[in-house]
């Protein structure tokens, strides 16, 4: 029987870069190209004749000497960890490395000499290695495929083979984490690492934890690949082509530092890069500029339009759901603006129209400044950002639209440049105030008569939006809400209503004024207190002390439930800053434990802005920027103790909390505005699968109206699923862990007492483990029953599951339970959906195999004879099958680091007695029967040493010497032996630490 191996998978990956244009080599046949290759430091990570011959040839003018001071920066970077060394190579690599060198009138001069021409693809070396070997610090790893750029590693691809055991694209990104602990070197000149188990195939960074592994779906960007074709050819195809791959590690990857931890180094998915590719192109049309971007398409997604007219000055819409990585998105576009030589070093003019948006958002581009290769700057007043916009060229100014309005209403805007390539990137292009006849609109273009304008937007333009289409023209890059889940970018989001106790006629929840906060923004808060007439009277609807205290005991069950389920934060939106104090006061009293006046604790505080004029009561919520920047810091960190948020209008557009999973709504919302609100619960946080929206003033009509707009705009994916349908999924799955365990009964385990609990456990596991595929089903369909039931929690159907579904966890714990010598990595799948295990058992933890099989945990190489008879004689058969499976599994990687011989021949025995019993060929018993034989083997294998009189490091040798025929006749037993000893003592002398 033909089956694919590892070594398949690794062939046609290097097929496919053969297509590309990569050259392809074996480790060991390019060991001649790198004489140091035995040598433990930078030289035997890089191909260093190649490094060097592209160094001379990208640099001729450049003296040698200096040319060898660049090489040891290239492969020496500097830095105290490896993500700081990595960023700086990665500086040098897209803008050179600065090397100082005498010329021939003895004048000191300064230039950057070039390791890779980002320009000219074949006018590099592109080589990919197969099976890699590096030694470094004393550990020598084989990488499966190294992917060199003029000698320097600047991709890995790690492989697994999908009919493999255990081997899975998370099984490979584990491997990276192991490469990267132990080769720092070689890692800290690494772009990109990409994960395939041939199958599956996904790309990621050094910093990037597995959830922002991320697939590639698209090789051209001309149109999504098609389902049925393989995920590691698209992969490697999309981001691989030689082309490609240079403005992804140029303009598509960005180091970001919030000044605390090492800096998290992100890369673009294929929506960003392809949106970007398509927006550059749309601008130099625009801007009637000529067009030298090599590949001018990359516009795959649904719904979009055909460009405009050359030099119409208007670019498009990009349209990325929230949560998609939409200000990344603005940061690339415009540091692929300002690289693109047609621009002529351009002004970028950053819009938003509210100041906290402006600020959110200049923190991003100011974190990604080596990408726009110069720092932003912000507009303090109108008189600022005109100074700022007088400029020959260059520069990247932020604003909020309002800074446009001229100072007397009805003036013409004065123009302050007319310059062709200035480019206006306005943050959610859609908003009301794109009016051409006395609005913001007109005063831009009077400023900038001959500015490009692009427009990004995290939800669609209503169809009878023509104002922004006038402006921005249409759609040129889609990623919706459906595309955006599938690729795991965002989470769904699940909306669930409760205690909408307002009677307000449905016709008039539209009508309440639910612009007011957008249409009053930048007015003095005293004027907009005088402006609410008729919202004044709902919110003293909604703010009423009875309705208060019934929200807040409401959510204050409801969010410790779920607390219990899943691990995160909530944010509650209130109608006006008064409720959120009143609210705040009321969950303060119910649990004053959450309270704290000191702004570094406390899980619950209020973000709101005020002014000394406010009552007392509100002054200890009112805090200035720094003070509110710290909380969005505390609130970030999922670490910390702030659990609840209490907003009004702070924090719903344009921040991230990715441990953010449940929503309050006591506000009324619609459109825009509710979509984006909603949006703050969809962020990928570990394994959280999905955010909740909880509804107290009925917002279903709106939910609707929003939907409707979407669709008709082009977007795919529902805005909101109603939490019956997770409740739907959660029956569905619960019947089939049901029918997992049909002929067992588990009625006692709600009442049983937790050592009768454990008791149940051994039995219960063998009744999953004589199913066919049994353990791994079982593993599964509770892994998804639990994420249903976290996002079905409090619902009255979950609570009435709870025990049943606490069962299934603690069998899926115990199964899945590693013994702490097991060769396999353990995979916590469980990482934000707690065990729903119940609190009799709580205490015990996750369950150990040995302890719930009523056995005392062995270490096999001192098994005892009657320890195998106590196995063989255990009732479950399958669970000895685990048992033994496991012990001599986790034996076997012992042995592997000390007797690699050894362990080969007994994990070959191995893997044969397991392969007959996984297809039926034997019975649980004669399987037992080999495992213990195969136990003996090895303990007496371990034995030998004493008998041939040699210590475990020179039996190694031994073994290693012994599988050679010739040797054994030629030399003998006891020259084997002495050779043995011999080489243990050489090594011995030789070692030392690097």
């Amino acid at each position: 029987m033909t089956t694919l191996t590892e070594a398949d998978v690794e062939q046609a990956a290097l097929g496919w870069l053969e297509c590309l244009g990569w050259k392809t080599a074996h480790g060991p046949d390019i060991a001649p190209e790198t004489p140091g290759a035995e040598r433990t430091d930078h030289s035997e990570v890089v191909l260093e004749g190649r490094l060097r011959d592209a160094l001379s040839q990208l640099n001729p003018d450049i003296p040698s000497d200096a040319l060898e001071d660049a090489y040891g920066k290239l492969t020496r970077p500097e830095g105290s960890t490896i993500e700081t060394r990595n960023r700086a190579f990665h500086r040098m690599l897209v803008d050179g490395v600065t090397v100082e060198y005498q010329d021939e009138d003895g004048d000191i001069r300064g230039n950057q000499v070039r390791a890779v021409d980002f320009c000219n693809p074949d006018a590099n070396d592109w080589i990919a290695v197969n099976q890699y070997a590096v030694r470094e610090n004393r550990s020598t790893r084989r990488l499966d495929v190294v992917l060199f750029v003029n000698g320097l590693p600047l991709g890995v691809v790690e492989l697994k083979n999908q009919s493999a055991e255990a081997a899975t694209t998370r099984t490979a990104w584990q491997q990276l984490q192991t490469y990267k602990a132990e080769l720092g070197t070689m890692f800290s000149m690494n772009e990109v690492c990409i994960v395939s188990d041939g199958v599956e195939a996904r790309i990621g960074t050094l910093t990037a934890t597995w959830e922002w592994f991320k697939p590639w779906r698209t090789i051209s960007g001309e149109g999504l690949a098609d389902k049925s074709e393989n995920e590691l050819e698209v992969m490697l195809k999309g981001v691989c082509d030689r082309g490609r791959f240079l403005r992804l590690v140029r303009d598509f990857i960005v180091f970001e530092d919030d000044g605390g931890r090492a800096p998290a180094k992100k890369v673009a998915g294929y929506h960003q890069f392809h949106a970007v590719q398509a927006a550059v192109g749309e601008t130099l049309r625009a801007a009637e500029l000529q067009q030298s971007i090599a590949e001018p398409g990359g516009r795959y997604e649904s719904g979009r339009k055909p460009g405009g007219a050359s030099g119409d000055r208007r670019v498009g819409v990009v349209w990325h759901t929230q949560g998609s990585g939409k200000s990344l998105t603005m940061a690339f576009y415009a540091g692929s603006v300002i690289r693109e030589p047609a621009m002529e070093n351009p002004t970028i003019v950053v819009l938003t129209d509210r100041n906290d948006l402006d600020d959110q958002l200049f923190g991003t581009f100011s974190r990604s400044q080596d990408l726009l290769r110069q720092p932003p700057s912000q507009a303090e007043s109108r008189a600022d950002l005109r100074r700022k916009l007088s400029v020959v060229s260059g520069g990247v100014v932020f604003t909020t639209i309002q800074k446009f309005f001229p100072e007397q209403k009805g003036d013409a805007h004065p123009a302050l440049s007319k310059r062709r390539n200035v480019v206006v990137i306005a943050d959610e292009a859609h908003r009301s105030q794109y009016d051409f006849i006395d609005g913001y609109a007109r005063h831009m273009r009077d400023a900038l008569p001959n500015a490009s304008f692009i427009g990004f937007t995290g939800t669609p333009i209503e169809l009878e939006d023509a104002n922004t289409r006038a402006v921005f023209g249409d759609y040129i890059s889609i990623y919706d809400i459906q595309r955006s889940v599938e690729d795991e970018a965002t989470v769904p989001i699940y909306y669930e209503s409760r205690l909408a106790k307002l009677q307000i006629d449905e016709d008039e929840k539209p009508t309440i004024d639910a612009q007011f906060e957008e249409a009053t923004e930048g007015e003095e808060l005293a004027r907009k207190e005088r402006l609410k007439t008729r919202w004044a009277q709902i919110e003293a609807l909604v703010g009423a002390e009875k309705r208060v205290k019934l929200v807040a005991h409401d959510i204050a069950a409801h969010f410790e439930y779920r607390l219990k389920i899943m691990d995160g934060k909530a944010m509650i939106v209130c109608m006006s800053r008064r409720i959120c104090v009143d609210l705040y006061d009321e969950l303060k009293r119910l649990h004053p434990e959450w309270h704290n006046d000191d702004d570094r604790e406390g899980a619950m505080k209020v973000v709101m802005t005020g002014s000394a004029s406010d009552p007392p009561e509100w002054q200890q919520h009112i805090r200035n920027k720094q003070g509110r920047e710290a909380l969005a810091k505390r609130f970030r960190d999922d670490a910390n103790s702030m659990r609840v948020a209490i907003v009004r209008d702070m924090w719903l557009t344009g921040f991230d909390a990715p441990s953010l999973h449940t929503m309050y709504v006591d506000k009324p919302m619609r459109g825009h505005g509710l979509m984006q609100a909603i949006a703050r619960v969809n962020r990928v946080f570990k394994d959280k699968p999905g955010g909740l929206v909880v509804d107290y003033l009925g917002l279903a009509p709106e939910l609707k109206r929003a939907l409707d707009s979407y669709t008709e705009s082009g977007g795919q994916g529902r805005t909101a699923h109603n939490q019956d349908e997770a409740v739907s999924v959660m029956r569905e799955k619960y019947e089939v862990c049901k029918a997992i365990f049909h002929g067992f009964d588990w009625s006692a385990w709600t009442t049983a007492s937790p050592q009768d609990r454990l008791r149940m456990l051994p039995a219960a596991q063998e009744h999953v483990l004589a199913r066919e595929n049994g353990k791994e089903r079982c593993v599964n369909e509770v892994r998804g029953l639990s994420m249903a039931f976290a996002l079905a929690v409090p619902h009255d159907e979950a609570i009435r599951i709870r025990d049943d579904v606490g069962f299934f966890q603690s069998v899926r714990s115990a199964l899945m339970k590693r013994s702490p010598v097991d060769a396999e990595s353990a995979v916590d799948l469980d990482q934000a959906v707690r065990q729903i295990i119940s609190e009799a058992l709580t205490s015990e933890g996750v369950m150990d195999i040995f302890a719930a099989a009523g056995l005392d945990k062995p270490d096999i190489s001192v098994l005892s004879d009657e320890f195998l008879a106590e196995v063989r004689n255990m009732p479950h058969r399958n669970l000895a099958v685990e048992l033994l499976r496991k012990l001599i599994k986790g034996e076997l990687a012992i042995r592997r680091r000390r007797n690699i011989v050894q362990a080969r021949v007994f994990s070959e025995m191995l893997e044969q007695s397991l392969r007959r019993y996984q297809n039926r060929a034997i019975e649980a018993a004669q399987v037992i029967e080999e495992l213990i034989d195969l136990a003996k083997d090895m303990r007496e294998a371990a034995a030998r040493g004493e008998e041939l009189g040699l210590s475990e490091e020179e039996l190694a040798f031994y073994d290693a010497l012994e599988t050679n025929d010739s040797a054994v006749k030629i030399l003998g037993d006891d020259t084997l032996r002495s050779i043995a000893r011999k080489l243990v003592e050489t090594v011995r002398k030789n070692a030392a630490i690097d």
